[in-house]
């Protein structure tokens, strides 16, 4: 059988045929198909991205606690404020102001803290007794007050100043419900609490519990003392002093009904003779909205000023039966024993 040869393709034809098989009406389409996919690609990444979000939120809210909580009712205020003042004594024979202030006020360290060593510190001391401490006779009569006293209050919190700056949290990419995060009040916070309609007060507290505005608190605190030169332990309430305004260091802390077992306890209130002495004095108003929240029995009328002894225990302030306790009586400014 002959053997049959095909002849090479030129140039022009393999050009030609190249040409040939190029889709000509596929490229003439594609500027439409691109006129038509970008709008369409962006279109569907934002409404992807809108229901991504709303899936999201949806996931949180269904997780999250209710909507329709039921907010728990705040305490009402006092209707009666602390009131800071004094009782009277009368000197025996062999009485002297050491001795007084150790059996009378439980003052173990009086001799330290009014010492003939520091002069000014017995002259303060004088100011406040009325009497000359060198110089006491049978019959005088003293006005003995409480060594650091601590009060009892309730109230709600208006705003909060803390001590350490709040971190600063990353903006989230995706949007998601955001609570607001409350102040990190565990190196110190200052609260401006309502403790009346018309008092406020700033408590001075160190906590590591959640607060936030609009939150009740519960304290005992150390009462703002009476400032005295070149003497910074002075132990004596102002009792010129008023308490709208005053700065309070906060012990014993609750929020709302959380109490914070690990805040600062009143012995560890600097200036304070709690240890030594075995216990403290609190001046406090009887009532469910101001001492009957600590269930003391005193069982005395709501709205009674009092000056009570509390003593220390297992490192807890309780009252037991026969601590000192006194009234105050409107009529002669001065508490008198019950």
């Amino acid at each position: 059988m002959a053997r049959q040869f095909r002849p090479r393709s030129t140039a022009r034809e393999n050009l030609h045929a190249v040409i040939v098989a190029i889709p000509w009406k596929l490229l003439l389409l594609l500027p439409v198909l691109i006129a038509f996919a970008i709008p369409a690609y962006l279109f569907g990444a934002r409404i992807g991205h809108n229901a991504l979000s709303a899936l999201t939120q949806l996931v949180y809210t269904a997780s999250g606690p209710p909507a329709t909580a039921t907010a728990t009712p705040l305490p009402s205020f006092a209707t009666q404020l602390p009131q800071v003042g004094s009782f009277l004594y009368t000197v025996k024979s062999g009485d002297s102001c050491d001795s007084i202030l150790t059996t009378q006020m439980h003052s173990a360290d009086a001799g330290t803290i009014f010492s003939d060593a520091r002069p000014e510190t017995v002259r303060a001391l004088d100011a406040a007794l009325g009497q000359d401490c060198h110089a006491l006779q049978p019959g005088m009569v003293l006005a003995l007050s409480p060594q650091y006293p601590l009060l009892a209050l309730g109230g709600v919190v208006l705003k909060i100043e803390a001590a350490t700056p709040q971190q600063v949290v990353p903006t989230p990419l995706i949007a998601v419900p955001t609570q607001e995060l409350a102040p990190d009040c565990s190196g110190g916070c200052s609260l401006l609490v309502r403790i009346a309609p018309q008092v406020q007060v700033h408590l001075l507290v160190q906590t590591t519990l959640a607060i936030q505005v609009g939150a009740w608190v519960w304290a005992q605190a150390a009462m703002a003392r009476k400032p005295v030169a070149n003497f910074n332990t002075y132990p004596y309430a102002d009792p010129t002093a008023v308490l709208n305004g005053m700065a309070l260091r906060a012990c014993d802390f609750q929020v709302n009904n959380i109490h914070d077992s690990n805040a600062l306890s009143c012995d560890q209130l600097l200036p304070n003779t709690i240890d030594d002495d075995g216990g403290s004095w609190m001046f406090a108003v009887t009532g469910a909205s101001a001492l009957d929240h600590w269930h003391y029995p005193l069982h005395l009328p709501a709205g009674t000023h009092i000056l009570v002894w509390l003593s220390m225990q297992n490192g807890n302030l309780t009252f037991k039966n026969g601590n000192p306790l006194y009234r105050y009586d409107d009529a002669s400014h001065l508490y008198v024993k019950i």
